[in-house]
């Protein structure tokens, strides 16, 4: 993974925290699964149970996007949030 797209990564992971307009739920969670693909890679640990509603669905996005790269994932979380910006 180049220097430059770990950098391009963290500026995003910034500014995704100074969006104008809070993105919907779903965008949300696939915010963090991208995220936490690039950061700590495929997901781990047992899934929620029924009464964590979102700890659930966090864990359940992430699971969607198993075996994809970091590098894959940090492109696609900059792009993200690149979009959202603009929107």
């Amino acid at each position: 993974m180049s220097e430059d797209l770990q950098t391009q990564f963290e500026a995003a992971s910034q500014q995704a925290t100074q969006l104008p307009a809070r993105p919907d739920n779903q965008t949300m969670l696939q915010l963090y699964s991208l995220y936490k693909q690039a950061t700590a890679g495929d997901v781990s640990g047992a899934r929620p149970g029924f009464t964590d509603m979102v700890g659930r669905a966090k864990y359940d996005a992430w699971a969607k996007i198993k075996g994809l790269s970091t590098t894959e994932a940090m492109q696609k979380y900059i792009e993200l949030v690149e979009k959202l910006k603009k929107s």
